[in-house]
């Protein structure tokens, strides 16, 4: 029986860089995959498909709707919805063979089945064709990640009612669309089908979209993305969909008004659950909470002596780099060494043109608290280089604390808030004031004016913009 001193059970971002990390640190490490790649829902079926058909129905639009205005016509743009497909599906497998080639180099054994614990310091192995393997390893790291939230009134058929999933690999642009759910997912994939060519509509049960993202920014954004054709209903409550021949019928109440919606596909999108199904984690004694994910302390072991868990099955956002940081933090202190997992500077994003990004607190949760706080904007409007490219919505926005000027978050619309975001996390991260930020030299002209000035406003300080 082959010994390990760690195995990974699942081989997604928090998985697969527990490995390489592990493998750094001198750790006999395997890791363990029941689906046929590497890179677990993130590089398969979520993170990269979706942002390769982001990327690829934003230039679809962009050819339709913004080329003339600097001078580029196009009068017969016809999607190829094949070849998007898959260009797609090529990103996707470069990079999971990308995975299994960093596994080769550093040396990690990739076990392909099912894996379980069968007992303490022992994982269970079940390949494809039923043969069972076990291996002794002085701890395991449970990373199986989660699955999408099913509902009894609208279970998944895999064609009309659909999840994430098959949301990524239509056939055909429906004619009609209907989003369960105004999340990150939701918005992303609706963005998508509405950009070539779906009518689409998202119906929320909250008031309000992006929950979990400053209001104001998630307002606007729902502005713009009701100004490209997406509709919205939101206080909207639906009881229940009937699929019969390919075509949906869903039914809902906003508050005493009864709605009915038709739809070819219904994206249902309303979260995503802990997975831990066939791990055994429960008849080792492992315990959960009461939303079944896994209970871990500071240093992410269960009760379980040696078994640790990260990423999707654990309490926190349900986020690849939350996981990947709890994956390094959690085999750093397996080794000895001081992991570290800033939670309060673990940013979010929603991938739709233009993009949201937040990090720390909101100003409406700052004001819900009772929190001394001051806040910062600037638009993009006012911004050179978002003027010459012509992507001028949206803002960049700071909250910081009144008496000691420290950044305690940072929000941002913007065609490439993801990307600003990651600035605004390192001056969170050491502590920086909004002066610290504002004084920062910025090349000009770029977007990350944007910032600097947001930060300067803070304090009215902004050069570009009434401080008023």
């Amino acid at each position: 029986m082959d010994k390990f001193d760690v195995v990974i059970i699942g081989s997604g971002p928090g998985g697969y860089v527990a490995a390489i990390r592990a493998a750094q640190l001198g750790l006999k490490t395997a890791i363990v995959e029941k689906d046929p790649e590497l890179g677990g829902t993130c590089l398969n079926i979520g993170c990269i498909p979706s942002k390769a058909l982001l990327s690829s129905s934003d230039h679809f639009m962009f050819a339709k709707r913004e080329a003339a205005k600097h001078g580029i016509v196009l009068p017969n743009v016809v999607l190829d919805l094949s070849t998007m497909l898959k260009r797609k599906d090529k990103v996707v497998k470069t990079l999971t063979s990308g995975v299994r080639g960093l596994m080769k180099l550093n040396q990690v054994t990739t076990l392909p089945g099912l894996g379980s614990i069968s007992a303490p310091g022992r994982v269970s192995v079940t390949g494809a064709d039923a043969a069972v393997t076990e291996v002794e390893a002085k701890n395991i790291i449970i990373a199986t990640g989660s699955v999408p939230v099913e509902l009894p009134s609208m279970k998944f058929d895999g064609h009309t009612i659909v999840s994430s999933t098959e949301a990524l690999s239509f056939p055909e642009v429906p004619k009609k669309l209907l989003v369960i759910g105004g999340g990150a997912i939701g918005l992303e994939l609706g963005s998508v089908w509405s950009r070539l060519g779906s009518d689409v509509t998202v119906v929320e049960f909250l008031p309000r979209i992006a929950l979990g993202f400053d209001l104001e920014l998630a307002a606007a954004l729902q502005k713009v993305l009701t100004a490209q054709g997406m509709k919205f209903h939101l206080e909207t409550k639906v009881s229940g969909v009937k699929a019969e021949g390919g075509h949906a019928v869903a039914t809902a109440t906003k508050g005493d008004e009864q709605l009915t919606f038709e739809a070819d596909k219904v994206l249902v999108s309303v979260g995503r659950r802990a997975f831990v199904e066939g791990v055994d984690a429960d008849k080792l004694g492992v315990a959960l909470d009461e939303r079944q994910r896994i209970k871990v302390d500071a240093h992410f072991r269960t009760n379980v002596e040696g078994v640790y868990a990260i990423g999707d099955v654990i309490a926190g956002p349900m986020l690849a780099h939350k996981a990947e940081e709890e994956g390094i933090a959690c085999v750093e202190m397996i080794a000895g060494k001081a992991g570290h997992v800033n939670y309060d500077v673990i940013p979010g994003i929603i991938y739709t043109n233009p993009e949201l990004a937040g990090a720390g607190v909101t100003e409406d949760f700052a004001k819900e608290k009772g929190m001394d706080v001051r806040v910062g904007k600037f638009p993009f409007r006012a911004n050179g280089r978002a003027l010459a490219a012509e992507d001028v919505e949206g803002f960049v926005k700071f909250v910081a604390d009144a008496k000691t000027d420290r950044i305690i978050g940072a929000h941002i619309m913007s065609h490439a808030a993801s990307d600003l975001i990651a600035e605004c996390v390192a001056v969170m991260e050491f502590g920086g004031s909004a002066e610290d930020l504002g004084r920062t030299v910025h090349a000009h002209p770029t977007l990350s004016e944007a910032v600097k000035e947001a930060a300067l406003s803070v304090n009215k300080s902004a050069l570009h913009i009434s401080n008023c």
